[in-house]
């Protein structure tokens, strides 16, 4: 019995990707052929087990099929957002000057998704798609001020799809937390690559990156790598595809490009310059674009390479509406706005295996909320549940395959809050097919008036009365939400040391600064921590108002903490580039706040360094 179990065990490490693989050797012979030796039938089979395990170990190495195994086969997933990419920025949507033909050749292969909606901003839209929930019922509802980080015990699609065997890798921006329990690799991710906060030179990022030769996190590990940005994380990206080509993989690709600040190689801003755009930042802009597009090409041509294309649900979209552009396909406003062109989005859609293929438009309306479940329903998975609520998103594999005469009607919503707490109506958009309801008293037929120019509210009072009370119900189930803080761990196995930054601040009534050029001109700002001690404990904290690596010295005479119902404070050495102090305390959870005062002029640290001594 125990050979038996050594030998099941090295299958499980064989197969990583596919634990049922082990269990089902022991109950039939090798590829079902007749008079062969049951892998797991005794000890007195034990020797002809084992040749068989190397024989099986040769065909793996030689990359043997799985399915010729008996075990059905999944595909892989590979989703590429953007960010600050509008709905116009596309050369396939018509616009005037922007060169995409990698994407507007995806554009001619995919089923395209015309009425897709995300969230106004960034790290919204991005909890909805990793979830299937709602941005604001996952905590998430601005992109700083502490409520830009996603809720752990939320189930994401990486958790989703490595519980059923697949290898998950994420490659970019992230923007739902920087420390445990919130990073990518605690979120359901094998391999994760990453900038810090919200994109490259924001407050959490590595000190000094600037898009190129930069450093970014490695499972949490500062890695420096030789490039731009975008290439860095298609590069890395590609290395992980080919080393999991056989087995199943999701590999989740998120350019901080085309966030400002608007850089990108000389040579894509030469392009646009012969063009006749005269702006530089536009030239980034542009440029910035059309460098993702070039790696979209690159990262189609390794699928088709490595013969993966066909078995490879690929997507493309972006998280709101352009930051930049100056076309917009029709649609009113931009980024951060409620009306279409703040979050109505591209989505492209490809999967041959799946009969998910080109030229194909569909117009219901969709949303971020749909990827998990439709996902789950293109790999044959059981629809995923929530330990915290509803999943609030449709699995579309019907509209997708052209199977739709019975989809539903359906009403959707985004709203843009950017507030410590959710204000009813803010900002918000009630969606249909064939109607948008904002503001709670401004209608529009979005099939008759795609710019949104003529509110036919008076017209239509039973339509506009139809969608406040849906609206109401919507707003009554996020509630719970608003009261709650969504921690950062301190002490803990998994980030020991921990650094956290004003980023991630709570501070109603100032501005957080969230970026590190702000940090460079010393606001006087402050605010606090919402943090859980994991376990009881003496904690150091060290207070900076830059990195170790940047040597700024403390622009302070004396220093505090508060911590809890512990406090401390301390005279500031002249030339000191940080002070420190050691509490102790209980676990639970806790308001961290820190002031650094000169004369009148007092500041949060807006770095603090965090580490359980004992």
């Amino acid at each position: 019995m125990e050979a038996r179990k050594n030998i099941v065990a090295v299958l499980r490490r064989v197969f990583p990707s596919r634990p049922s693989y082990a269990g089902s050797f022991c109950m039939a012979n090798l590829a079902g052929r007749r008079g062969a030796v049951p892998l797991c039938s005794g000890a007195g089979s034990f020797q002809a087990s084992l040749l068989m395990l190397a024989s099986l170990t040769v065909f793996v190495v030689a990359g043997f099929p799985f399915n010729l195994l008996g075990a059905s086969s999944r595909p892989n997933v590979v989703l590429v957002i953007t960010d600050d990419q509008g709905y116009g920025d596309l050369g396939c949507h018509g616009h005037p000057i922007l060169e995409t033909p990698n994407l507007d050749r995806l554009y001619q292969e995919s089923v395209r998704l015309t009425d897709f909606h995300v969230d106004p901003t960034c790290s919204p839209t991005r909890s909805a798609l990793m979830t299937g929930r709602y941005s604001t019922r996952t905590g998430v509802w601005h992109t700083i001020a502490g409520r830009s980080l996603l809720a752990p015990g939320e189930r994401t699609i990486a958790e989703v799809l490595a519980d059923h065997g697949y290898r998950t890798g994420h490659f970019g921006k992230w923007h739902l937390g920087d420390n445990y329990p919130l990073r990518p690799h605690d979120q359901g991710f094998d391999v994760a690559l990453y900038n810090g906060g919200g994109g490259v030179t924001q407050t959490p990022d590595y000190w000094g990156n600037d898009y190129f030769d930069d450093t970014y996190y490695r499972n949490g590990q500062p890695v420096t790598f030789r490039g731009f940005c975008t290439d860095v994380w298609f590069d890395n990206a590609l290395e992980f595809i080919e080393r999991n080509r056989n087995r199943p993989f999701f590999a989740y690709i998120t350019p901080n490009a085309a966030h400002g600040p608007f850089r990108a190689p000389e040579k894509y801003k030469e392009m646009y310059a012969e063009k006749g755009v005269e702006n530089e930042a536009r030239q980034g802009f542009y440029g910035m674009l059309t460098n993702i597009d070039d790696n979209m090409g690159r990262l189609m041509k390794k699928l088709e390479t490595l013969n993966l294309a066909n078995e490879t649900i690929l997507i493309f979209m972006t998280d709101n509406g352009s930051a930049r552009g100056t076309y917009n396909a029709g649609l009113r406003a931009s980024k951060g706005s409620h009306y279409e062109g703040g979050h109505r989005v591209p989505f492209f859609i490809r999967y041959p295996a799946g009969d998910i293929r080109g030229g194909r438009d569909v117009e219901e309306v969709t949303a971020h909320v749909d990827v998990l479940p439709t996902l789950a329903g293109l790999c044959d998975l059981p629809q995923p549940r929530s330990p915290r609520g509803p999943i609030d998103g449709d699995n579309l594999a019907a509209l997708l395959k052209g199977n739709d005469a019975d989809w539903p009607d359906r009403t959707l919503f985004v709203h843009s809050q950017r507030i410590q707490h959710p204000e009813k109506w803010r900002r918000a958009a009630v969606m249909t097919d064939h109607w948008r309801l904002l503001d709670k008293n401004k209608l529009y037929e979005i099939t008759e008036d795609r710019g949104q120019r003529n509110n036919v509210a008076q017209k239509y009072p039973d339509v506009m009365t139809r969608l406040q009370n849906r609206y109401d119900a919507w707003w009554k189930s996020l509630r719970p939400r608003f009261d709650e803080y969504v921690r950062i761990v301190i002490g803990s196995k998994h980030e020991s040391s921990a650094r956290i930054t004003a980023h991630d601040w709570h501070n109603p009534g100032s501005n957080t600064p969230w970026n590190q050029g702000q940090i460079k001109r010393m606001p006087e700002v402050n605010g606090w921590w919402a943090i859980d001690v994991s376990q009881r404990g003496r904690y150091r904290f060290t207070l900076r108002h830059q990195p170790p690596q940047a040597a700024k010295e403390l622009e302070a005479k004396t220093a505090r903490i508060k911590v809890g119902n512990r406090e401390a404070s301390k005279t500031v050495d002249t030339g000191a580039t940080s002070v420190s102090f050691e509490l102790e305390l209980d676990k639970g959870p806790k308001r961290l706040q820190t002031w650094l005062k000169k004369g009148e002029t007092s500041r949060g640290a807006f770095f603090v360094y965090v580490k359980r001594l004992d």
